[in-house]
């Protein structure tokens, strides 16, 4: 007769401390659903509009929104590059050049503000206060 073939309890069984198995996966707490990220920017009443986009760098640009995500990715239709001065980047120098359409690619936008003139919002931080 092997070893194996003998019913030996285990030393937790002997001990009374048996452990339920349960699989790596179940969990008594119902899975967590992941809110949508709602952007606080609403660019899309600016569609078909002409708006000012200035990006990290310093780059300017202008022309008339065609497209836009949540992500802040934009297609710009009729833009004009603002150029900057050699010495000073921060500059603009009043030249500009035509581009025509534009991808502008969301994590490199610093501001978007309509090029007509800009109109003052609520803050959406602040509190009600009572």
């Amino acid at each position: 007769m092997s070893a194996n073939s003998t019913n030996i309890p285990s030393a937790s069984s002997a001990l009374g401390n048996s452990v339920p198995k349960t699989s790596a996966h179940s969990n008594s707490f119902p899975p967590k659903e992941k809110k949508k990220k709602e952007s606080i920017i609403d660019l899309n009443r600016y569609i078909n509009k002409n708006v000012r986009v200035k990006f990290g760098g310093g780059r300017e640009v202008s022309g008339i929104l065609k497209g836009c995500d949540q992500f802040l990715n934009m297609v710009l239709d009729n833009t004009v590059e603002y150029l900057r001065d050699p010495d000073d980047p921060f500059k603009l120098t009043g030249e500009t050049r035509q581009l025509e359409l534009v991808v502008c690619k969301g994590p490199s936008v610093e501001l978007v503000f309509p090029a007509d003139g800009m109109e003052p919002i609520a803050n959406p931080f602040v509190q009600p206060t009572e």
